[in-house]
Formats: C-alpha cells, structure tokens, sequence
C-alpha cells in the first residue's frame, strides 16, 4: 500500500499479474470520470440558461425566470463537476514522479488551451462591437482604483503561489504553508472587489448587463473570469487544507504544480481583460 492508500505490486510480478498469477483488473481498467461529463452538461445548462432568459426579457415568448432557474442550476452543476473533477484527477495525489506527473501537467496544459477558446468566443463579440461607432452608450468609470487594487492583488497572487512551489522544493514547510495560505487569502479579497465592483456599477451607476452591447460583453468576459477564480479558490482551499495535514513534500507535489499552472493562467487572463476591456473602452 502506497502513502496516498493505492494500490502497488512488488515490481518483479509480471505486468497485469498479481502476486498470485492471476489478471490484475485494477491495472487493466482505463481509469473513466463521469466528473467532465457532469461540467460539460452544467455548462450547456448555464449558457442556455442564459440564451433563455435574454430571449424571453426581450420578445416576451419565453418565461424569463425559466431562463434563470436553468442558468443557476447550470452553474450549480458546472462548479460541481468541475470541483469533482479537479478533487478525482489534480488534488488527490497519485504517483507524483516520472510518467504520471508529466501526464498531469500535459493534460492540465491543454485543458487551459482549449479553455482559451471560451474566452476567446466572447472576446470575438467584444471587437465586433467595436467596429461601429464607439462608445455604443455612456460607460461608466471602468479604470478606477478599484480594477487597479484588484488587479494588484491578482499578479502579487501569482508570485505567492510561484514562491510557495519553490518552497516546497526546497523543504521549506512553514514558508509553503504561509506563502499558499496567503495565495488562498488574496484569491478571496480578489472575488470579494468583484463583487463589490459589480455593486457599485449596477446600484449606483445603473450598469447592468442590459446596458447596450458593451454591457452584455463586460459582464460576460468579467463573469467568466470571476467564475474561472471561484475554481481556482475553490482548489487552493483544497490544496491548503490538505497541507495542513503534511500531504505535500517536494516529491510529491503534481497536485500543487497543476493548481499553480492554472492559477497564472486565471492571471494572465485578467491582464488581457483589464487591457482590452477597461482601459481599451476608454481609448
């Protein structure tokens, strides 16, 4: 029995044998996650959710709340699958050296690939709207110093998390335990300035996401993102709670490495976002 409760055989037993000689399933089975599957239909369920319920607000033949229910139950069952499936395949350590390592990275690599082509969808609509006359309304005040607080506090969370890994490396448990907590903190302050944004812009400023074009792009690309940091949260909570317990040493750190990959790309794209949609609004 291995630390993470796995199953190992003495190396000397031929493949797909047991120390018996008899056929070692567990080995044979392809590992299958109903997980993906689960975010996949959660998604579909949130963005026609949301197809709904901006078709019934503006022609009256569908009922607007259907659209709603379907929305949030669509996203119920996005953060759900998506939080199964990064518990089953990234948190929960398996064999963190050689081939089964490089796999995780690999695939956690091109999942964020492809995850760029959901950006980059909302984005496409974004410069389409841009090539008539600009601004289509009056904006509000996007560059202020809030975004920029924000903003911030996302690029000093992506060096705690590097200086966290490094620590790990090195051994250094207290530094790693301090640098993720703070990581995790910081992950935290950042959704709670959105949600504040997004108050200030609604209650005072009247800016919804019925406000025009450029209203339906802001809080799609911002609301993608926020949900997209709500994951990442979700996933440093997991990794620091799991810390707490010792799980992570600098030989066994896949689960650390893959959430820290995909918390600078959670970064990056908050970088393009504030370029191109707050200050590129204003030009």
């Amino acid at each position: 029995m291995s630390e993470d409760g796995t199953r190992t055989t003495d190396p000397s037993v031929p493949p797909h044998l047991d120390g018996h000689g008899h056929a070692d399933h567990e080995h044979e089975h392809e590992h299958r996650s109903r997980w993906p599957l689960l975010a996949a239909l959660g998604s579909g369920g949130l963005y026609a959710g949301f197809g709904i319920f901006f078709i019934g607000r503006s022609t009256g033949t569908i009922p607007p709340l259907l659209g709603a229910i379907m929305a949030i139950g669509g996203f119920a069952v996005l953060i759900g699958g998506t939080a199964g499936w990064l518990l089953e395949a990234y948190i929960r350590p398996a064999v963190d050296t050689g081939k089964s390592r490089e796999t995780y990275i690999s695939t956690t690599v091109l999942f964020l690939v492809t995850d760029v082509a959901t950006f980059g969808a909302v984005f496409v609509y974004y410069f389409v709207i841009r090539v008539g006359a600009w601004p289509p309304q009056e904006l509000p005040p996007l560059v202020g110093s809030l975004v920029l607080i924000n903003t911030a506090i996302l690029i000093a969370s992506s060096f705690t998390i590097h200086f966290a890994h490094n620590a790990l490396h090195k051994g250094n448990d207290r530094r790693f335990l301090a640098l993720l907590g703070t990581t995790f903190a910081l992950g935290v302050i950042f959704l709670g300035g959105q949600i504040f944004e997004y108050y200030e812009f609604i209650v005072a400023e009247g800016f919804t996401h019925t406000t025009g074009f450029f209203g339906s792009a802001f809080y799609g690309l911002t609301g993608l993102h926020g949900i997209h940091v709500a994951i990442g949260v979700g996933a440093l909570g997991v990794l620091l709670a799991r810390a707490l317990t010792g799980a992570y040493t600098a030989e066994r750190e896949t689960s650390v490495a893959t959430v820290s990959i995909y918390w600078h790309f959670v970064d990056v794209v908050w970088l393009f976002l504030v370029v191109v949609l707050y200050v590129g609004a204003v030009l």
